[in-house]
């Protein structure tokens, strides 16, 4: 088994303790302040332009491309002001569609009759949408609606990169710098392979912040049925990002310019469900930070 690396705590287990619950406060303090700015309604506003995907479909979706985010079709991108870039391969799901019965319904076609007596077929074609990610802007110099968080830029003067990937090793993870396509920016594998992906242009302070998301999840979430965190995402992601926001803090690396954007917007920036998931977030974030340091004493966090 790989040394843990660790990096020296500039405080005691008790003022930890007490920085990461205030830390965690202040998640929920940001995205009030967040939902009264001009940045979440034109957030909002493009939230709302996409459909309420079936469970089915979700499944689709994410077994298709696992990092997917907002999904939609060709021309409805283009209303958004985001064009599929060329070659990109289609997520295919399954439609639904409604038609007057002219004649008998065919296999798999379910009959209704509607309120004037008028029998009407549903069925459900196979129809092409595509991820945030295979998209570009088609006019850069305006601002995209749908993102909250900018990526951090500057140095992991802490270690925090290295420290984090040796923890997950320790514990069987594999942690590697691969190129990912769109603004992904890594990702933790479901299909128990243990695997840990963190994309390699990212600066060094974002990369630090992206492998304590994905520890974050690798704590929480990945002894969880992947159904499970297909119908609870945006809890799942909250969670996660609430862990790195917090480890980060604690080890001097401020990430609210992406996290609290983040979070904002997998909660729905709703401060309750931020609040709902205090005793997980710290609970992870404790044994994260603990594992990241060179003081294994800290007392546990409630």
């Amino acid at each position: 088994m790989r040394k843990v690396t660790s990096t020296r705590p500039s405080k005691s287990p008790e003022e930890r303790r007490a920085h990461a619950e205030t830390l965690q406060a202040s998640i929920v303090t940001e995205v009030e302040k967040l939902r009264e700015t001009g940045e979440w309604e034109r957030f909002l506003t493009f939230a709302q332009a996409f459909h309420n995907y079936s469970f089915n479909n979700l499944v689709l979706i994410l077994t298709q491309c696992p990092t997917a985010t907002y999904v939609a079709g060709f021309r409805k991108w283009q209303q958004l002001g985001r064009q599929v870039r060329k070659g990109e391969r289609g997520i295919r799901i399954f439609g639904f569609r409604q038609k007057k019965l002219t004649g008998d319904a065919g296999d798999g076609e379910k009959v209704d009759a509607g309120e004037d007596g008028a029998k009407t077929v549903a069925y459900f074609p196979v129809l092409s949408v595509f991820d945030r990610a295979q998209t570009d802007l088609i006019d850069p110099t305006q601002p995209d609606p749908g993102a909250l968080g900018q990526r951090l830029t500057g140095d992991d003067p802490a270690g925090i990169y290295d420290a984090a990937s040796d923890y997950l090793t320790s514990i069987g993870w594999t942690v590697t710098r691969e190129p990912i396509p769109g603004e992904v920016n890594g990702y933790t594998t479901q299909d128990g392979s243990k695997r840990v992906i963190v994309d390699a242009d990212l600066s060094p302070a974002q990369a630090a912040k992206t492998v304590l998301h994905e520890a974050g999840h690798v704590l929480l979430h990945t002894d969880e049925e992947s159904g499970e965190y297909i119908e609870h995402r945006g809890i799942k992601e909250t969670e996660a990002e609430s862990v790195a926001y917090i480890v980060a803090g604690i080890m001097g690396l401020d990430t609210s310019k992406y996290s609290i954007g983040y979070v904002a917007g997998w909660s729905n920036c709703d401060p309750d469900t931020i609040r709902n998931t205090a005793s997980r977030v710290l609970r992870a974030a404790h044994t994260l930070a603990n594992a990241l340091t060179d003081n294994p004493e800290q007392p546990e966090l409630d």
